[in-house]
């Protein structure tokens, strides 16, 4: 199955923004840029996906064609581990592309194998349940009772957890948003933290014991994943799990050590920045041989959430699956939604990825084909 073509399609779509109180506003817009990535064979068969693309579609996009055009048209796209050890060679040498751009290709190679052998993903990869617990993690919200609102809601929807992104102001606000939660759902219910690398080590500590106190199930980025030194140590005095890694690039070798010296507990991957399904699955693998739990984060876009889904469940050390919340900004992209029961993600029995993208959507919002 030969790589016969390559399309970058750079897309804009606008959805609503995120009120600082009700979470949703009719007032405010966003615009989301992103990339659509397909890939073409010889055999008939073709594969796409959704690839994140930061600021600028456009830059992403140009700096991903020039790149891969001329590195996978040609090659057989089974032998997806010699093109993953490949690119390592090839981006150290002349490309140096941003941790997002390779991921979508990767992926498309999975799907192409999947939809050739008539499984879904993560029955290609290797099935190990058919449904993950989900958690809604929050965007940025205006104060501590807006937290505690949002942690109630979705605990009455059914979802297994909450994550709070503090306001990152102010310690002192933001450990009043995480009291705010625990009050709002009880001792019972999973709540997680991720203050996004806005704390020192003194405050982490701090911060991390009040947590302990009111039964927090981790602590994730409380500094950047590079300061090995200061997770390290974070992570030897709390009992409170510490969580990283899913900024470090070049999955799994960057966190090789980060397992091995146990700077952080758990490690986190992601099929959008940590280099496909390929990636995660080394990553997830390396971490399981340590006894270390590998978080999948979320990949934002709905349609790259559902390859986080598919390879959660091709996977034994992962306790949840990640949706930003509310996930109505963010569901566009699938002709239907990722399917939750009770709290719990279902997994799609269709081959390669199981829900069709929404192609009258992407077509509206490309602006650019490369």
């Amino acid at each position: 199955m030969i790589i016969t073509d390559l399309e970058v399609r750079c897309c804009r779509h606008t959805v609503e923004a995120l009120d600082a109180t009700t979470m949703r506003s009719a007032d405010h817009k966003r615009t989301l840029e992103f990339l659509v990535i397909t890939l073409k064979t010889d055999s008939g068969l073709s594969a796409s996906t959704f690839g994140f693309a930061g600021r600028s579609a456009r830059g992403a996009g140009e700096l991903a064609a020039a790149a891969m055009r001329p590195f996978l048209i040609g090659r057989n796209a089974f032998h997806r581990e010699a093109i993953w050890q490949q690119f390592r060679t090839e981006d150290r040498w002349w490309n140096h592309l941003p941790i997002y751009s390779y991921g979508p290709f990767d992926i498309a190679l999975w799907l192409l194998a999947a939809q050739a052998a008539g499984q879904p993903l993560y029955q290609y990869i290797g099935a190990c349940r058919d449904q993950v617990p989900v958690y809604a993690s929050s965007m940025v919200l205006s104060g501590p009772d807006a937290y505690g609102e949002e942690a109630a809601m979705i605990q009455a929807k059914g979802y297994k957890g909450y994550k709070l992104h503090p306001i990152g102001r102010d310690p002192k606000d933001d450990l009043a948003a995480h009291h705010a939660a625990r009050e709002a759902v009880g001792p019972d219910f999973t709540l997680m933290s991720d203050p996004v690398a806005c704390l020192n080590l003194e405050q982490a500590i701090r911060f991390g014991r009040a947590l302990e106190k009111l039964d927090y199930y981790w602590i994730e980025e409380p500094f950047h994943d590079e300061n090995f030194h200061a997770l390290r140590e974070l992570t030897r005095v709390l009992d409170l799990p510490v969580v990283g890694t899913e900024v470090l690039a070049k999955h799994p070798y960057s966190v090789a050590e980060c397992i091995a010296t146990r700077v952080v507990d758990r490690v986190r991957a992601d099929v959008s920045w940590t280099g496909g399904v390929t990636g995660v699955i080394k990553t997830a693998r390396l971490a399981e041989s340590f006894g270390v739990n590998c978080e999948v984060h979320t990949a934002i876009l709905h349609p790259l959430e559902l390859v986080n889904l598919h390879c959660c469940a091709a996977i034994a050390n992962c306790d949840f699956f990640e949706l930003l919340t509310p996930e109505s900004a963010f569901y566009f992209g699938l002709t239907e939604p990722i399917r939750i029961i009770d709290g719990m993600a279902q997994l799609p029995t269709g081959p390669g990825l199981g829900i069709e993208l929404d192609w009258a959507l992407i077509d509206r919002a490309t602006y650019a084909v490369l």
